[in-house]
């Protein structure tokens, strides 16, 4: 039934243990009594405990009082077996627990547990308590499917469908790194979403997602996507107010080597970003008004190597803006008129919203953006480098 191992974090508990009185199961180890060998016998292992987990049962048990540093046998049986056998012997107690696990398991088999203290001379005291546990059939729901790698400055933002959710038992998600072949866990979501900025630009990272229930059972990965990161204007990164606020507002820069995030009280923002149950919004800074007809483009800018079909927005609406909140949604841009630095003169801007979404961070938003440096000048179009 495998090799002591150390109990693993975050596993979850499943209904299916029943303790039974250890004397309903006869053995052929002490339960207690004088050593016949000379001496006192074992203290009895304390809190046994068991459950089942990512197709194997583990075992736990706390060090009595009076521990001696002796060793502990495992035994188990399947509940249709007479007697009970040796799984195995466990000694790497640490900070008052033992543990082992056990991967030899069937499913659909319903195992029962037991634990002994040794003593050196061979004597055993066995815990007070067998548990009984039932192995279920490993059916991990379906594999995440969708998944987008967007590449951010010193970032990916990855996202994937909700057909994993289609299992009842479904849990949560588990995200892996590609080094070659070979996949390389990096984090967990309860969401469609992830992101990772542990990145250099420049550099591709490639990307899968599994799905686990909540038995722990893990689904097969999702194809790959890739994204290569790199310093620009697209790809910016907000969190909403309600979640981080001091990452939730923006600030168009003339300068490139200034942060655009700024906090959402800031009173230089020129907007921020906020969320809740009907959408996700921008909201005007002090002075600043958005346009109230957001206008649907397939990029930031075209040019000449850009897709035939590519639409973008050249020129700033003379009029029809609002200092009200406007609803952000993927693919719509938004013109924004500020006061211009020198004052009396309007300056304008333009984002467009590639993504919203949710991250154990909070709800998110990715854009592009452009800026106008000569003030009243409306013609739209990133600053020069």
């Amino acid at each position: 039934m495998g090799n002591p191992k150390t109990k693993a974090d975050g596993m979850r508990r499943t209904p299916w243990i029943l303790l039974l009185p250890f004397a309903l199961f006869a053995c052929d180890s002490s339960s207690g009594g004088l050593d016949p060998n000379g001496g006192q016998p074992p203290v009895a292992p304390l809190a046994f405990d068991a459950f089942y987990y990512d197709r194997a049962v583990h075992l736990s048990w706390e060090l009595a009082p009076g521990w001696s540093g002796e060793a502990f046998r495992v035994y188990g049986k399947r509940a249709t077996d007479a007697n009970y056998f040796l799984v195995a012997e466990v000694t790497n107690c640490a900070g008052g627990l033992c543990s082992y696990r056990d991967i030899n398991i069937q499913a659909n088999v319903t195992y029962q547990y037991y634990v002994a203290a040794v003593s050196s001379t061979g004597s055993e005291t066995a815990s007070a308590i067998a548990l009984e546990i039932v192995v279920p059939t490993p059916d991990p729901p379906p594999s995440p499917g969708g998944v987008d790698a967007v590449a951010l400055d010193g970032g990916v933002f990855l996202t994937w469908n909700s057909a994993s959710r289609a299992a009842d038992d479904f849990a949560f998600y588990r995200i892996y790194f590609l080094d070659g072949d070979t996949g390389v866990l990096i984090g967990e979501s309860d969401s469609e979403g992830f992101l990772d900025l542990l990145v250099q630009n420049g550099s591709t990272y490639a990307y899968f997602v599994t799905a686990v229930d909540d038995r722990g059972h893990e689904s097969a990965g999702s194809t790959a996507a890739a994204a290569t990161p790199r310093p620009d204007y697209h790809g910016e990164i907000l969190v909403a107010f309600e979640d981080l606020p001091e990452e939730s507002g923006f600030r168009f820069q003339e300068n490139p080597s200034e942060d655009p995030i700024v906090s959402g009280t800031d009173g230089s923002r020129h907007f921020r970003l906020e969320a809740d149950l009907t959408g996700w919004w921008l909201v005007p800074g002090p002075g600043v008004s958005v346009h109230s007809q957001p206008q649907f483009t397939t990029a930031l800018r075209c040019g000449v190597a850009a897709d035939p079909e590519c639409t973008d927005v050249r020129v700033a609406p003379a009029g029809g803006y609002t200092s009200d909140a406007i609803e952000l949604v993927p693919e719509q841009a938004y013109v924004l008129r500020v006061p211009s630095s020198g004052g009396g003169q309007w300056q304008y801007g333009l984002i467009r919203v590639t993504h919203v979404g949710i991250v154990p961070a909070g709800a998110i938003a990715l854009f592009d953006w452009a800026f106008q440096l000569q003030p009243d000048n409306v013609t739209l179009a990133p600053p020069a480098p």
